[in-house]
């Protein structure tokens, strides 16, 4: 008899486990609360109009890759790829700047509006592949036994995760203009942390988009786990939609199946958890030790996302991606950190994909995506009441700052957002998009280990465990937890 394994959401961690362990022979079953695979990376649909509900972009494409060759596949031959170039505009008050993946290009733009630091650009690129060298092999195994911390690869990393350092100090050694720093450390949102905390580490982030490339999928990135989707249940697996799961079936400390919303119970030899990892040790097993509901309020969590999804009767010639940047970043972001109701200055992330991929909306008109980086549910607004009046504001930004004054005048649909729809609606605790924050205190050994700690068979996948947020780490998750599973079983990989 094949092993059964069970997997709780049809997210990107779950879709990689998946993929992995029915190539390898075992029996899976996914159970997905939704109509459609994909999580925070499924499409949102509106009339005519296709966007990604969370993921915009995908960088470290090649995890992806690997997937798909794993199962002796091409990936070519189920997503189409554009390679941005740019890879983005990033709008401050009195400048606009263009990062493009062509390093003299990059250069040129740096020495364009922060003349003598585009020599800084070099020892970025330098010193952080070293740095990634150094550190990509620890991405990519477990950290279930605190052993793994004295292993031979974190020894040869660890004068490179610069403990001591956060983000926006490393990148006082490349550069002296406070925006320049800001050009290179807003990518510490994508964990949804501040630059002004986030460890020195995620200073590689930057370094790879600029050296691998960031890419857009034809159709959106839910296209991606619609083609994960695609190949697992051609390699025989099972996806059981609108079904989600109730609890976890324990047993003196040993995990035996789940029980479904319909209550019935599915018995297993591994679970595999993709759902949000605060939510289901919130809800699913309530009597985790070191995770319990009032220990996980205690941990350090992302920031939030208000979310506009606009489809508009307009073409508009915006970049695929902008940034416009509050006024005062440092105080946008620090009323973000401590939990402040944010006012008028603040920062928007805009994606407009439609501008080169014709599926998204009717010829002439536009698909704009908005992402506004927002405190989480700890401020207590009242979403309910807040959120009209924030949309606006929103909108006003863009009128002012994007120059769309008749935005308004062109909206066919609209679909909003808040953190506390991504608590109702997605699950996701806290409404914290990022998941658990990524200090040094909640990272590789510290953070939830991929085979569960307090519980035999019983594994995770997702965000919410090592290596971490991101699309590319949370495949990682899914063949890390899917080797683990196949060792345990002596199946091999």
């Amino acid at each position: 008899m094949r092993p059964k394994i069970t997997i709780i959401g049809a997210g990107p961690g779950g879709l990689t486990a998946g993929i992995l362990l029915q190539k390898r022979g075992f029996d899976v079953t996914i159970y997905e609360k939704d109509s459609s695979p994909g999580g925070r990376n499924q499409a949102i649909k509106l009339g005519e109009y296709t966007f990604d509900t969370g993921p915009t972009f995908l960088m470290m494409k090649y995890f992806l890759d690997e997937i798909f060759q794993e199962t002796g596949r091409d990936i070519n031959d189920y997503l189409e790829f554009y390679d941005l170039e740019p890879l983005y505009t990033l709008v401050f008050k009195d400048k606009t700047m263009v990062h493009y993946k062509d390093k003299v290009k990059m250069k040129a733009e740096i020495e364009k509006h922060f003349p003598g630091e585009s020599g800084g650009f070099d020892q970025l690129m330098d010193y952080e592949q070293e740095r990634y060298r150094r550190l990509y092999p620890c991405l990519k195994k477990d950290y279930s036994y605190l052993k793994r911390m004295v292993e031979h690869d974190i020894l040869y990393a660890f004068p490179y995760l610069q403990l001591h350092k956060t983000m926006h100090q490393a990148l006082g050694s490349y550069f002296q203009s406070e925006d320049l720093k800001i050009a290179f450390t807003f990518q510490a949102k994508y964990l949804g942390m501040s630059p002004w905390s986030c460890p020195a580490l995620f200073t590689m982030v930057p370094y790879i988009e600029h050296e691998y490339g960031i890419y857009h999928v034809k159709g959106g990135l839910n296209k991606i786990s619609q083609a994960m989707a695609k190949v697992f249940l051609e390699e025989g697996g099972s996806i059981v939609y609108n079904t989600a799961v109730k609890k976890l079936i324990t047993n003196f400390g040993e995990v035996l199946g789940v029980v479904l919303d319909n209550c019935e119970k599915v018995y297993s030899e591994d679970v595999i958890i993709n759902s949000d990892f605060a939510y289901s040790f919130s809800n699913l097993y309530k009597e985790s030790r070191k995770w319990s509901p009032q220990k996980l309020k205690g941990k350090d969590f992302s920031c939030s996302t208000f979310m506009i999804y606009l489809g508009l009767d307009k073409k508009y010639n915006l970049p695929h991606h902008s940034i416009y940047f509050a006024d005062d970043y440092k105080a946008n972001i620090e009323d973000i950190s401590l939990y402040r109701r944010v006012g008028d200055d603040f920062s928007v992330y805009v994606q407009n994909a439609s501008v080169i991929d014709p599926t998204l909306a009717p010829e002439g008109h536009s698909a704009l995506y908005l992402l506004v980086p927002i405190t989480n549910l700890k401020s207590r607004i009242n979403w309910q009441v807040f959120g009209p009046e924030y949309r606006n504001k929103v909108i006003a930004l863009l009128k002012e700052k994007a120059g769309l004054t008749d935005i308004e005048d062109h909206i066919k649909v609209e679909k909003v957002i808040t953190p506390q729809d991504w608590s109702n609606d997605y699950n996701v605790f806290l409404g914290a998009t990022f998941n658990l924050g990524h200090g040094v205190n909640q990272m590789l050994y510290f953070r939830p280990h991929n085979k569960f700690e307090e519980l035999e068979n019983c594994f995770l996948v997702g965000g919410g465990t090592h290596p971490g947020s991101g699309l590319p780490t949370i495949y990682e998750s899914g063949r890390i937890s899917a080797k683990m599973i196949c060792k345990k079983h002596g199946v091999k990989y």
